[in-house]
């Protein structure tokens, strides 16, 4: 008989720290789940699924526009923003409800309250302490505004997916995934959209072509892109906010939302008191195997600040499951992580950039397309395609796959397979494409661009 009241207690019931405590329950292990604001975390509630039928809905107006090129012709459409924010809340209330179902029915408990570490073993929640043979940490992050006059008066995107009513202008600031992806979102559904980053190219951690071409054809469609600018102060001017600008300017609008980073949700948890170490931002510092320096405690997803995607999420729950009560087989390599952009147009990668690369190999050769998608042959829109290869010319292997352009996510998840099964070039090439498509151009590039 064990000594302690559960084998694993998770605090967090995000998609990490859901699938850890599901599958070490299916392992044997008794385990409880805490979670104090929604199930799902993050992921269901204020990130992924919200956001891509946010971009769903903000690519409409478009398609309208295009079905004209094609013979179609309908009535002026209009948008009705409480329709979009109830429906959403209706799925988000369908998965949640799915989430918790996953745990229950893995034979977990489910405590919908807020847990705090006391020691290596101990948990206390709902005014009680519970002791535990190990403890995850899945909190997750939540997004920072910057310390400026009148940031209260901001918003992020936990509140942007709940407005009372669609404003006419808003300001976007930063230069990543959030900040790229509302920027569309709310340009697709009418509002006049500034994007203010204080960066010199967008979508920094990327290839350096996709942020500048993403740049470019999100310019086309009406955002205002402002680089090497910030905001410095934010102030309420009647019915309107006015934004100070680093360089003496103003911006007068209705919102502004901040995407500018997320820090790890630790604060108050008391994991310093029970030993866990942290970094500067209050990361959970782990090793490979997700473990602290506190043996018994545990660490995955954003709260340990290292790649913040919900599939990796996933894979680290895995990994930790099976380390504790399974084979102890699973491993994770980031090196082959995919993922996408939900702007307008999509934006999708894998693999090392070209300075990644040209950084760690000797001789790279980089191929190159950028051409008009069939469908805007008829639309008559003037959008872009860019597609983009990274090779190791010494064992021909494919490095790096990107691409900006309509469904890049969907297109670049199967050569994440590729290349995670180490595909070169000659493969590619072997490869016959399927005809017509845009994914095909990743298989016909042929010549190598200069350089």
């Amino acid at each position: 008989m064990s000594d302690y009241d559960y084998d694993l207690f998770t605090i967090g019931a995000g998609s990490g720290g859901v699938r850890a405590s599901r599958m070490s329950a299916a392992h044997g292990a008794r385990v409880a789940v805490a979670e104090e604001r929604y199930m799902g975390g993050t992921c269901v509630n204020v990130g992924c699924i919200p956001k891509k039928l946010f971009a769903y809905a903000g690519h409409y107006a478009e398609d309208f526009e295009d079905a004209h090129g094609f013979g179609w012709t309908a009535g002026k459409p209009s948008f009705d923003w409480p329709t979009l924010v109830a429906n959403k809340d209706k799925e988000i209330a369908r998965l949640n409800g799915i989430y918790e179902r996953l745990l229950t029915g893995a034979g977990v408990t489910v405590f919908k309250s807020r847990a705090r570490v006391v020691d290596a073993h101990t948990v206390e929640i709902e005014g009680r302490r519970l002791s535990a043979r190990h403890i995850l940490v899945a909190t997750g992050g939540w997004p920072v505004v910057p310390n400026i006059p009148g940031k209260d008066l901001a918003i992020t995107s936990n509140e942007a997916f709940h407005l009372a009513r669609l404003p006419k202008r808003v300001v976007v600031v930063g230069g990543g995934y959030i900040a790229l992806e509302f920027a569309s979102i709310f340009r697709g559904l009418g509002v006049d959209t500034v994007l203010s980053y204080r960066g010199d190219c967008l979508l920094k951690v990327f290839d350096s072509d996709l942020g500048t071409f993403l740049g470019a054809e999100m310019a086309k469609k009406g955002v205002r892109i402002c680089l090497r600018s910030h905001i410095v102060s934010i102030e309420r001017r009647g019915d309107n906010l006015v934004c100070g600008l680093s360089d003496g300017a103003t911006i007068e609008t209705d919102a502004v939302m901040y995407a500018t980073g997320r820090n790890p949700n630790t604060t108050g948890l008391g994991l310093e008191r029970a030993g866990v170490d942290l970094a500067a931002n209050g990361a959970v510092i782990v090793d490979d195997r997700f473990q602290t320096n506190v043996a018994s405690v545990h660490a995955i997803g954003d709260v340990i600040h290292k790649v913040q995607l919900t599939p990796v999420a996933l894979a680290e729950g895995m990994v930790v499951a099976d380390r504790l009560f399974g084979q102890g087989r699973r491993t994770l390599d980031y090196r082959h992580v995919a993922t996408a952009v939900f702007s307008q147009p999509n934006v999708g990668t894998v693999g090392l950039s070209e300075a990644q690369a040209r950084h760690e190999y000797a001789d790279i050769v980089i191929y190159k397309s950028t051409f008009t998608a069939l469908k805007h042959r008829l639309s008559g829109r003037n959008e872009l395609t860019l597609m983009k290869l990274v090779v190791d010319k010494a064992t021909d292997r494919v490095l790096g796959v990107h691409m900006v352009g309509a469904e890049a996510g969907e297109i670049i998840q199967g050569f994440a397979v590729a290349l995670t099964c180490g595909a070169t070039k000659a493969q590619l090439d072997a490869t016959i494409g399927i005809h017509p498509t845009a994914a095909e151009e990743l298989v016909t590039m042929r010549e190598p661009v200069a350089g």
